[in-house]
């Protein structure tokens, strides 16, 4: 577990490498679509944060909004903004519907709602370990899930072009793609990498793998954040190369983004 090859930040606590051992799982072959996340809603009623709060972060290039809707920006990732009526079923704004998009990625989930769709079906979040052992396919050590190189054709829904103003759509995509895009890797799940963020059911911290446990680690006892694995379709190597197994990054468990989602593993 984690960076074989010094491509992550120090900040992102990507190292050392180390051997963890966990138990025999299940997990879904691709993300948790908005065809599942509707039949959640529709059998429970459930509302997500985003809809509760009023507003989600969309990226700049996808928002589908009135004007009034869009109150801002982030200081920091001026590509992202705030708008109001964005959420799973809006992922571009009040404009915006979901069309056509069945087989794409829930996105504009927090952690919390994550955990409310695994209840209803009787799943979990995987932990932080577990997915990065499922993300490698049986791949010790490489990059991605298929090998150390991007390679000549498109393997995942990452951004191509000129960030954050040009993207060249050389994999098809300018936002999410369907969760069986391109091909499964080695031990048959699909998009481990690109397309959206993936929630875990760790606490992050920078620091834990220098204590992490051996034996089926779940990462700190506490936390302000929680984990987030992947990458998604804005990743570059510009300013986030995070699309690599390898890569950790974090959130508060209330935000939702329109570049998030998740998948399950067994209760067990």
């Amino acid at each position: 577990m984690g960076d074989h090859h010094g491509d992550g930040r120090p900040e992102d606590g990507e190292r050392p490498v180390h051997t963890v051992w966990v138990p025999e799982f299940t997990i879904d072959a691709t993300c948790v679509t908005n065809d599942d996340f509707a039949a959640f809603v529709a059998d429970t009623g459930y509302r997500t944060e985003a809809e509760r709060y009023g507003f989600s972060a969309v990226f700049h290039l996808a928002v589908r909004a009135e004007p009034g809707d869009v109150p801002g920006r982030s200081g920091e990732a001026p590509w992202w903004l705030g708008v109001r009526g964005a959420d799973w079923a809006h992922p571009g704004g009040r404009r915006s519907r979901l069309d056509g998009l069945g087989d794409h990625p829930v996105v504009h989930i927090s952690w919390h709602d994550a955990l409310a769709y695994c209840a209803w079906a009787g799943r979990r979040l995987p932990t932080e370990a577990e997915w990065e052992h499922t993300a490698r396919g049986g791949l010790t050590g490489a990059r991605y899930p298929w090998g150390d190189e991007l390679g000549d054709e498109w393997e995942c829904n990452i951004w191509q072009g000129e960030f954050p103003v040009h993207n060249t759509l050389d994999d098809g995509w300018l936002t999410t793609a369907p969760v069986r895009s391109y091909r499964p890797h080695g031990y048959g799940l699909w998009q481990m990498v690109g397309n959206v963020w993936e929630w875990c059911a760790n606490w992050f911290g920078a620091g834990y793998y220098r204590a992490s446990a051996s034996d089926n680690p779940r990462g700190p006892e506490v936390g302000n954040a929680r984990v987030l694995r992947g990458g998604s379709y804005v990743c570059h190597d510009s300013y986030c190369n995070r699309y690599r197994v390898a890569a950790r990054s974090s959130n508060t468990p209330d935000s939702s983004m329109g570049n998030a989602g998740f998948r399950t593993v067994s209760a067990g």
